[in-house]
């Protein structure tokens, strides 16, 4: 019976060697800036029971990478809190200076003494990918100079070519969670009736570095 010949052992060596390059090649992560003007995290909170509170930040910067192959990546978001915008200036100044006493807080009542914690900062790694995208993001959120765990559910993410900055593409996605603020040490108003939970909706889009 007729026998194959065998691959030379240099020519063999030499594929594998190949192989594992190329696999190395294609499982690197790609990198994102995070576009300022197209990311908004926006939240609203309760005020005391009669309303509801709604804003956003307007300044936020950062970077993504993602790695479709290995279903990895990361997340590390900047926000500048002095950027807050609920559409009313003075709720803006209010809620940016240092908390007062209750007794003075029904006159003014700040919660995020911005002047001596002036970012929010988001570090996450991508999970739960499902047909190449992430679902979920695990990470951490250090806020009013305090960290805890926060994790967001992804609920819509998407890559295409970036029309003006084409081959690199644009990815965009829609994230949501929950938080209490009182966990952070801004629990300015919750002795006189405003509920502490404040849902989170962010936005964000970044663009594929050079």
């Amino acid at each position: 019976m007729n026998r194959l010949p065998c691959m030379p052992r240099p020519l063999t060596g030499l594929a594998l060697a190949l192989l594992v390059f190329a696999t190395t090649v294609t499982a690197q992560p790609v990198a994102y800036s995070i576009d300022p003007s197209h990311t908004y995290p926006s939240f609203a909170a309760d005020h005391m029971g009669l309303s509801t509170w709604r804003g956003k930040f307007d300044r936020s910067a950062g970077t993504i990478t993602l790695d479709r192959t290995a279903r990895t990546g990361t997340v590390h978001v900047v926000t500048e809190v002095s950027s807050i915008n609920f559409g009313l200036d003075e709720l803006d100044r209010t809620v940016l200076v240092a908390a007062l006493s209750p007794s003075l807080c029904q006159t003014q009542c700040g919660f995020f003494d911005a002047a001596k914690f002036p970012r929010a900062v988001y570090d996450g790694r991508l999970a739960n990918f499902v047909r190449g995208a992430p679902t979920r993001v695990i990470g951490r959120l250090t806020l009013h100079g305090v960290t805890h765990p926060l994790n967001l559910k992804i609920e819509h993410f998407k890559c295409v070519a970036d029309f003006m900055l084409k081959p690199r593409q644009r990815c965009g996605a829609e994230a949501s969670a929950s938080l209490d603020r009182a966990a952070f040490g801004i629990d300015a108003g919750q002795s006189f009736g405003l509920d502490t939970k404040v849902s989170l909706q962010i936005q964000v889009e970044a663009v594929q570095d050079k």
